[in-house]
């Protein structure tokens, strides 16, 4: 009998060729733009990230406008309202912080305004979809200061949202990288006694983190699409500062340099994991850590499923992610009643 190569036992995701098209050439981009001298080539990725308009006018029951915070900094949100909810009906806010690995993408590119406009339009929930400034031209802690910057500033200027949006019941949100801002925002905003925000609920999908350790997952799935050793590597050496390695507590949130969460008021959350995203065994770290530390967490997998998967409406499965979003914001909600 011949022997079976490494690589013939590791079963690979069944996904339609829409999608699968879509990958590569994401994957493809990334690639070509990420330089071996730690920088970005902008002038490609700026030319092929399609991006979309704010519109006052309602497309598909959502309308949008961006609201710039510190132009300095290119720090700015894109505000989506559903404009089916009856005016006088109080709505959650999710502030959402896009993927990317902290490198790449904005709330005006294509993918993420259309999918900040079904969380919109389908929990329903006033969406602020916030820009971040992007590595390696602003390294930690910059993304991190920006997402407390963004609360601090709904905190303060309530008035820059929708008269029915109601900050007393925020969210965040994020994928991937933004999920991992999300988590770090979320720390930040516990101890910064916040007046007028206060968050309810934290949704992670598919959480960026990491460590010096190779997982299981990361050598079992080694070459999957979007995410790889390679690719993750780079990330956390232009994202983290000079002499840092993966431990950074900013990487490995659960790990050697942890936050201590016992004495903080840390959001209930929702962890989404994906059998074929190599990062899963960091996600799932994340959703035991937080248990560990007393903290309300619960954990839907989807092993089926590659990292980002939700992106991609082409896909059952992102759908139903949107689904149970809503369903952990409105029991989150009731349970605030």
């Amino acid at each position: 009998m011949a022997a079976k190569s490494k690589f013939s036992e590791t079963p690979k995701p069944v996904l339609p060729w829409k999608t699968r098209i879509s990958i590569s050439f994401l994957s493809a981009l990334t690639d070509a733009a990420r330089r071996s001298n730690g920088t970005v080539n902008r002038r490609l990725m700026n030319f092929l990230d399609r991006k979309t308009q704010p519109n006052a006018t309602p497309v598909n029951g959502v309308s949008t406008k961006d609201v710039i915070v510190d132009a300095t900094r290119n720090l700015w949100f894109r505000v989506f309202t559903p404009t089916a909810a009856a005016a006088n009906a109080s709505l959650p806010v999710v502030v959402f912080f896009h993927g990317g690995g902290f490198a790449f993408l904005s709330p005006d590119s294509f993918a993420y305004d259309a999918v900040c406009r079904r969380f919109c339009r389908r929990i329903p929930a006033v969406v602020v979809s916030v820009n971040y400034r992007l590595c390696p031209e602003h390294r930690y802690p910059s993304q991190y200061d920006d997402g407390e910057s963004i609360i601090k500033f709904l905190d303060e200027n309530r008035a820059a949202l929708p008269e029915n949006a109601d900050v007393s019941t925020c969210f965040l949100a994020g994928d991937s990288a933004g999920a991992n801002l999300a988590h770090h925002v979320a720390v930040r905003a516990c101890k910064s006694g916040l007046r007028e925000v206060r968050i309810v609920g934290l949704v992670s999908i598919q959480p960026f983190f990491g460590g010096e350790e190779r997982t299981a997952s990361e050598v079992r799935l080694e070459g999957s699409p979007l995410v790889s050793v390679a690719r993750t590597d780079w990330l956390w050496k232009v994202l983290l500062p000079d002499g840092s390695d993966r431990d950074h507590g900013a990487a490995n949130v659960s790990g050697p340099n942890a936050e201590d969460l016992s004495g903080l008021d840390y959001p209930d959350t929702l962890v989404f994991v994906g059998g074929f995203d190599p990062l899963q065994d960091w996600q799932r770290r994340y959703y035991e850590w937080l248990q560990k530390s007393g903290k309300k967490a619960q954990l839907i997998e989807y092993p089926k499923m590659i990292h980002a998967f939700y992106v991609f409406p082409d896909l059952p499965e992102s759908s139903q992610l949107i689904s149970q979003v809503k369903d952990f914001i409105t029991k989150r909600l009731a349970d605030l009643k």
